[in-house]
């Protein structure tokens, strides 16, 4: 049977250096980690990523991540410093962090609604590659490849 979206996510996301290299996609390259897990499950799925359905989840993840995640980020990222030596705002930031993830659970429940119809083929899979956003440098579209495929390496077999 298969895995709910979110809980092949959190799955995924404990394997050892998955986190690191999607944050630091996240961090590099701008790149979107519900996006790139959701891709992940797809491609373990079988679905074939056409541009239609690419488009249909990258706008449905843009918008949530503009309306409700980034502005949970950037305000908890913003006070960890302050939070090192303030243990009231460290108990607020805490808050913030999990608003943050309940944020990123409800796009991930979102990517799901939008493609639980979508059948298995034979037909190429590749998500992440499409999902990722063009590196600034040859170097860094190195690196973020090595990345991707660490993730993809990650996802348990069928």
């Amino acid at each position: 049977m298969q895995a709910d979206l979110w809980t092949f996510a959190v799955s995924l996301y404990q394997c050892p250096g998955v986190t690191e290299d999607c944050l630091a996609l996240q961090d590099d390259l701008g790149a979107n980690v519900c996006l790139l897990l959701c891709g992940a499950w797809l491609e373990r799925r079988s679905v074939a990523c056409t541009p239609e359905r690419l488009a249909m989840l990258e706008t449905l993840a843009q918008e949530w991540s503009a309306a409700v995640v980034e502005p949970l980020r950037g305000l908890r990222r913003r006070w960890r410093e302050v939070a090192r030596h303030d243990s009231q705002l460290a108990q607020l930031r805490e808050t913030v962090k999990g608003l943050e993830l309940q944020a990123e659970k409800v796009l991930l429940e979102r990517l799901a609604r939008r493609c639980e119809d979508w059948p298995a083929t034979a037909q190429p899979k590749l998500w992440l590659e499409a999902m990722l956003p063009e590196p600034k440098s040859p170097a860094a579209k190195m690196d973020d490849r090595g990345a991707l495929g660490r993730l993809r390496a990650a996802v348990p077999d069928a």
